[in-house]
């Protein structure tokens, strides 16, 4: 991979946390990105769910601050997520997964508004990545990808694992 296309890359993979789009991660991003599921499921922020999907939201807010967070100032700058986020998680995947599974376990269980027993259709996914800032065309290919055994239902190992394997970026190669 060339160095224009690492940087492309990166710079989707840190716009889809910049959920307000300010130039950085913050935790007002994660909480934003909760409470937009909570209202395109109709859940509401106190029941059960809603308050699983803060405390994820916050969980994962914490770790990514823990590992990319430099300076300490409570924001993660796109040179932040460059230089420490991304660099981390492509040395250990899966501690970015379980930073994030917090989140994704009670994004699912919003989701799953048809109570599959935690696991959400596709088409809720896909609704899901909408409402977090995915294109239409990459959310409904991206919740297909996710449906592995073709059942037609998400888990959350499935998120976790694609989430994990997406924010771990190769870096370019030498020039």
């Amino acid at each position: 991979m060339d160095s224009a296309e690492y940087e492309r890359k990166i710079a989707h993979r840190f716009a889809a946390f910049d959920q307000d789009g300010n130039g950085t991660i913050d935790r007002a991003d994660f909480n934003a990105a909760a409470a937009r599921l909570l209202t395109e499921f109709g859940t509401t922020a106190r029941c059960d769910k809603g308050q699983a999907l803060y405390t994820g939201a916050e969980a994962f807010w914490q770790g990514m601050a823990g590992i990319a967070d430099v300076d300490g100032d409570q924001r993660v700058t796109r040179e932040e997520f460059v230089g420490g986020a991304v660099k981390r998680l492509r040395d250990n995947p899966e501690r970015f997964a379980e930073i994030a599974r917090p989140f994704l376990r009670a994004a699912i269980a919003v989701a799953d508004s048809e109570n599959n027993g935690g696991r959400a259709s596709v088409a809720s996914v896909e609704r899901a990545l909408k409402v977090l800032g995915a294109s239409s065309e990459i959310a409904g290919i991206a919740a297909q990808s996710l449906d592995t055994d073709r059942d037609g239902l998400i888990a959350e190992s499935d998120v976790v694992s694609a989430l994990a394997v997406y924010f771990t970026v190769i870096e370019p190669d030498a020039t």
